[in-house]
């Protein structure tokens, strides 16, 4: 599993065998979340999350919209198509 991305401790990760739409894993000590990318233009959307506080996962939607285009270059590298709408 490609990390792709930290920051605070956190690490976002791309499954190499996973599925469409384009997303991420955001892992961390208290849990894990996982976002959509909903690019080009964002912003990304929680999907689903395990053990983190509605304070962290703004943090983190916060974090993943400014590195938006970098996560959707990193998914189409990864699964090496331009597969990156909702």
């Amino acid at each position: 599993m490609p990390t792709v991305l930290r920051f605070d401790g956190l690490r976002v990760v791309i499954y190499p065998n996973d599925h469409r739409p384009a997303h991420v894993h955001v892992i961390g000590a208290d849990g894990e979340a996982v976002f959509k990318l909903n690019g080009p233009s964002g912003p990304p959307e929680l999907r689903e999350s395990l053990g983190f506080r509605p304070a962290e996962l703004n943090r983190i939607t916060s974090a993943l919209t400014g590195a938006l285009p970098q996560l959707l270059q990193a998914w189409r590298e990864i699964h090496g198509d331009d597969e990156t709408a909702t």
